[in-house]
């Protein structure tokens, strides 16, 4: 089972790779839109990367709007990696 640290890792990795953020930036408190500044098209790259990442569905069923800052998202992440691997 993959634990909270390699989601923040792989997470904070592929976010960097694909936006170009410098890891000074990736905070757990980090807003993904007002300190980030991830627009809706952005988001649905993020949502791409980071399934080819987890090898997970991110969309499906789930309530993505709910997820606000970095720290959101690696809950998101974590919830569904864990129900995935059940």
């Amino acid at each position: 089972m993959i634990t909270r640290e390699e989601i923040i890792q792989k997470t904070n990795e592929a976010l960097k790779k694909e936006f170009e953020f410098k890891e000074e930036q990736l905070i757990p408190t980090a807003k993904l839109k007002d300190d980030l500044g991830l627009d809706s098209l952005d988001a649905v790259d993020m949502v791409v990367v980071l399934e080819q990442q987890f090898g997970v569905t991110l969309r499906q069923g789930y309530d993505l709007r709910t997820v606000v800052t970095l720290n959101d998202l690696y809950n998101f992440i974590e919830t569904l990696a864990h129900a995935h691997s059940k």
